[in-house]
């Protein structure tokens, strides 16, 4: 099914752009929530000159978009996580945790247009922050154990295990009875 995107959804598309979906999504999901229409012959033709008429106003916006981009390059993140003792993290670091160490930094962006592969090991990590359709900004993200001191303290001393010889268990006998000769 082709549709006409009305918003900007991740992972799909831009405003504006005319993608492919399976039917069911269409009529489901992006047509009755009103972030899609049908692309018809007339709803392209309606399209192609909205376009036209609106490319200043597209090039005010990715203009802007590149600015507040400028505004994060060289930005790097870490993120305080609690940790399990093999290095797993209780839960995981996703994008709404990088929205808020942004803000941390006086960086006001919105979570939802920030991908990222949920981190659940400390590590390197990259986010990315979608400002526009060819505007994006890479950022990476460093996962720290919030109580590595505690880890620490708990790591017991792992020293070589002494071979003890376990004392033999006799077994007691079982006596079989015979079957009994007949005379």
């Amino acid at each position: 099914m082709e549709l006409i995107l009305k918003e900007d959804i991740i992972g799909l598309g831009f405003k504006n752009d005319i993608v492919n979906v399976k039917s069911g999504y269409g009529r489901n999901y992006l047509i009755p929530q009103g972030k899609a229409v049908i692309a018809s012959p007339s709803a392209k033709k309606i399209l192609a000159e909205n376009l036209k008429q609106q490319a200043h106003k597209l090039a005010a916006l990715k203009a802007a978009a590149e600015e507040k981009a400028a505004q994060l390059e060289g930005v790097a993140i870490e993120v305080a996580a609690k940790v399990s003792a093999t290095g797993q993290l209780y839960g995981s670091v996703g994008a709404a945790q990088i929205a808020e160490e942004l803000k941390k930094l006086g960086k006001e962006v919105d979570r939802k247009i920030i991908t990222m592969r949920d981190a659940k090991k400390v590590g390197d990590y990259v986010a990315t922050v979608h400002f526009h359709k060819e505007v994006l900004v890479e950022i990476p993200v460093k996962v720290v154990a919030e109580n590595a001191e505690e880890l620490k303290a708990e790591e017991p001393v792992v020293e070589a295990p002494v071979a003890e010889e376990a004392p033999a268990v006799e077994e007691p006998e079982v006596e079989t009875e015979a079957p009994a000769e007949e005379a």
